[in-house]
């Protein structure tokens, strides 16, 4: 008999391990609370305007190359990725730009030129060396590893030593460079995984030689044109999608999870399931108490959670990147007066401060097709505090978003309030209540060493044999590599204990 395998969400997490599990010739359905597939990879369209929701940085792209495989297809025949130089452009407040360039050489004479310390040039090549030897360990070698049991954690112990993995990322980079705003310029990107540079681990220091070796990538028509290639990879392998279809409740009996609740009632039988939601969702909201772990389900209560977001996307009736004076480049991150003090207010204080910085994508530099003739479609992310911090957004949001909106007015949009033809914001409370995302976290599990690896939540559940959980909230974390290598271990595991 063909095992029947139900998964809860549609997020890239649950899209690549439908695939994966489809292809090893199981019944997959994949249950999605929303209507259409994503996650927080979805898309907002509206009067020819497309935004993507969530990611739009895209490195690893030989994850995707492999789902594509499975079915011996290309992803290429399906999904244009264009690589983008420079992978950011990064502005600081006084007004300075720096290109972040793919070309080598271009990336180096960069630096030299910013920096007001001359050491920091040779410094900042020997960083990019440990961050390849990070990445040969942390990612070649454990990302892709499931972390079930403490013995697992404790054989990988002598190598998180000597990667010096106890060491954050911005202390790691200021052990090789002094000017700050190179600093800032190469710590940075835990943000783009819900991390703080100043608390997350040294290990994601990895990110720089992923991206320096293998490029940042657009998908054409949108992160949401990938994500329904993947759909519709899925279909052809013979998964079945049910949108509109919340799952509310995980039924148990004799030590195994006997299928999917969803909204309406109905129990859908199942052999095996393997939730993308968040963990915290699965494991405490989910599963009936009885199945619970009193001990286990505060646990998860008290892991840290990642910061939230503010994203405002904006469509407007003029083009900008035709105008001699644009600035702007497809990502932009956008650093206001202060670096560690703003973290610190939003990661340890859960305090909405009065100043921010940005993350502005202007995917139509790239493709114009993302927006009507002789328009322009942008979104811009601030990071801001979980709901842990208590802010009533019903009463900020207005403010907090006028604030921006100003603030790209004044240096970077003419007349941007006179050109918003469509406009649409979400807060922390739309993650909480719409992607079930605890607290209104925007990446889940903050990326701390101890909430890493074995300390994460695992890909296969310790008390219910035929429950398995991938996504941002498990190993080995956020962002899309991340998310599809939790596909990867999770499928593995599948087959060993049931193929």
């Amino acid at each position: 008999m063909t095992l029947r395998v139900a998964i809860i969400g549609s997020g890239l997490g649950g899209l690549a391990t439908a695939i994966r599990l489809a292809a090893q010739g199981l019944s997959v359905t994949v249950y999605e609370k929303r209507d259409q597939p994503g996650g927080r990879a979805s898309a907002w369209i509206e009067d020819g305007f497309t935004f993507d929701a969530g990611p739009t940085v895209i490195t690893a792209p030989w994850l995707l190359e492999d789902l594509f495989a499975l079915a011996g297809d290309r992803l290429e025949d399906h999904v244009r990725l264009v690589a983008l130089d420079p992978f950011y452009r990064i502005f600081f407040e006084e007004g300075t730009a720096f290109d972040y360039a793919r070309d080598d050489a271009r990336m180096a004479a960069n630096v030299a030129a910013l920096s007001t310390v001359p050491a920091d040039a040779t410094g900042y090549a020997a960083f990019l060396e440990r961050s390849r030897q990070i990445f040969e360990r942390g990612f070649t070698d454990l990302s892709a590893k499931p972390f079930l049991h403490i013995s697992d954690m404790l054989r990988i112990a002598p190598s998180l030593v000597r990667l010096q993995s106890q060491r954050t990322v911005y202390g790691l980079v200021s052990s090789f460079v002094e000017d700050e705003r190179l600093r800032q310029i190469l710590s940075f990107h835990p943000l783009l995984i819900g991390g703080n540079p100043f608390t997350a681990t040294s290990i994601y220091a990895l990110i720089h030689h992923l991206e320096r070796k293998w490029g940042v990538w657009f998908a054409m028509g949108g992160t949401t044109a990938l994500v329904r290639a993947l759909e519709d990879l899925a279909v052809r392998l013979g998964v079945s999608f049910q949108y509109n279809a919340e799952v509310v409740g995980l039924p148990v009996a004799a030590g195994r999870v006997t299928g999917v609740e969803t909204k309406d009632g109905v129990v859908h039988p199942a052999d095996i399931v393997v939730s993308n939601a968040d963990p915290i969702l699965t494991n405490t909201m989910l599963l009936p108490t009885s199945a619970q772990s009193r001990i286990g389900s505060w646990r998860l209560r008290q892991l840290r959670q990642s910061m939230s977001l503010v994203v405002i996307y904006f469509g407007t009736d003029r083009t900008y990147r035709d105008d001699p004076a644009n600035r702007l480049a497809h990502h932009n991150i956008i650093f206001g007066p202060r670096y560690k003090g703003l973290l610190t207010d939003i990661f340890a204080k859960k305090r909405l401060a009065s100043d921010f910085s940005l993350y502005l994508h202007m995917p139509t530099l790239t493709d114009p097709h993302l927006a009507p003739v002789g328009c322009e479609a942008f979104y811009v992310l601030a990071p801001v505090p979980n709901l842990a911090g208590g802010q009533k957004w019903e009463t900020l949001a207005r403010p907090y978003r006028d604030a921006i909106m100003a603030k790209l007015e004044q240096e970077y949009l003419p007349d941007l309030g006179r050109h918003i033809v469509v406009e649409r914001m979400i807060d922390p409370p739309y993650f909480r209540d719409e992607l079930n995302s605890y607290l209104g976290a925007g990446f889940s599990v903050e990326p701390v060493l101890t909430q890493s690896a074995w300390f994460r939540p695992h890909n296969r559940s310790g008390r219910l044999r035929n429950l398995y959980q991938v996504g941002a909230g498990t190993h080995p974390g956020a962002g899309i590599p991340g998310v599809l290598q939790s596909a990867v271990i999770a499928s593995q595991l599948v087959q060993e204990d049931w193929l």
